[in-house]
């Protein structure tokens, strides 16, 4: 909201900081809205190295942002919706499960809506589900095994009470599903659209696994403004790929970042996994990871982690990502390193490394 306001200059702060901060001086708890306005005021004058001022970005790649999010959120439904579809067809229509790959099709929807269960299907002219089945675009093949299958087919239950109840939960979602299918589609057609005419397209677009969905997610994570991240690791430890270490004494805790925007982290996570399928030095490395011991889930982030600083340097300097210059550069090695030699020397009694580059 503060937005529209041109002469504001906003620097936002992160809530667990004014919360530690306003610990430190009220121990006891206690808090009004009044004292937290002073204390991130008082925060702001005797910090500003501590923070970054606000510059929005263009509404192109703002649009771009929320609407991949979105498309997420979506698609989650979806798979809910869908898990929800099939538990309601295992108590009283198992069948069609076998009979078709996935419940989310239109082919399916219409199909429960037509016949809702397996005896209102029986009942039906075998000529009317053939015709039905090759409307859909359903093999010759195909139709007469699923018809053979329906002859023989018995109901899982004759529950009057199940079955009531069951068609009517799959109406709904049935009809929840549609709903999403068309908006999924629209979100898509308009990320499309905005991902073809974003000035970044042309640098992200030659990355391994950037396809139709990873491609605008990867656009709107890094954004239009270059001056955001100074360097790679800004951009790492923000997104939560970077992990956090304790230490204390002779005790030390490597641990996952937890505050951190979590679909950024999802973003660069799926899209370094997918990148061992088309890239040949991201999957050297992440076999080289397992190989160490290393899990899944601990490999890919590791993975993530590399290609942020790849990708960073590429986004900085307005240059695409070219995989054979990668590689060579790869190939060179330490070789291109000078050699060091190492000696001790004794400085004010303590014996210390020396260094001597030749």
């Amino acid at each position: 909201m503060l937005n529209k306001y041109e002469h504001l200059v906003l620097f936002p702060i992160h809530p667990n900081t004014l919360d530690h901060y306003r610990k430190s001086f009220y121990p006891s708890g206690s808090k009004s809205d009044p004292g937290d306005a002073a204390l991130i005021l008082e925060v702001l004058y005797k910090h500003p190295e501590r923070l970054h001022r606000f510059p929005p970005d263009t509404v192109e790649t703002r649009t771009l942002q929320f609407l991949v999010e979105a498309r997420r959120d979506a698609v989650d439904d979806r798979t809910r919706y869908v898990n929800r579809l099939i538990a309601q067809l295992k108590l009283f229509y198992p069948q069609l499960l076998n009979w078709f790959d996935r419940v989310d099709s239109i082919v399916v929807g219409e199909f429960l809506l037509k016949w809702s269960t397996l005896e209102h299907l029986q009942k039906a002219r075998p000529k009317t589900v053939a015709r039905f089945l090759k409307d859909h675009r359903v093999g010759e093949p195909r139709i007469a095994e699923i018809q053979a299958e329906i002859e023989k087919a018995v109901p899982a239950i004759r529950d009057q009470a199940v079955l009531d109840a069951g068609q009517l939960i799959v109406r709904r979602l049935v009809g929840q599903l549609a709903a999403l299918r068309e908006a999924i589609a629209e979100h898509e057609d308009r990320i499309h659209q905005l991902t073809q005419a974003h000035p970044s397209y042309p640098i992200f677009a030659p990355l391994p696994g950037a396809g139709e969905a990873m491609l605008p997610r990867l656009i709107a994570a890094f954004g239009t403004d270059r001056s955001r991240y100074a360097n790679a690791s800004e951009i790492q430890r923000y997104s939560g790929i970077a992990p956090v270490t304790e230490a204390s004494g002779k005790q030390k805790w490597v641990h996952w970042r937890w505050a951190c925007p979590k679909f950024l982290r999802q973003t660069f996570q799926e899209w370094a996994w997918f990148t061992t399928r088309k890239s040949e030095w991201a999957r050297v490395h992440y076999d080289a990871q397992r190989g160490r011991g290393k899990s899944h889930q601990a490999a890919v982030p590791s993975l993530a982690f590399k290609w942020l600083r790849v990708i960073f340097r590429c986004w900085k300097d307005g240059s695409a990502y070219d995989e054979a210059r990668y590689l060579k550069g790869l190939k060179k090695g330490p070789g291109t390193v000078a050699p060091v030699q190492i000696h001790l020397k004794k400085v004010a009694g303590f014996t210390k490394i020396a260094e001597l580059t030749t």
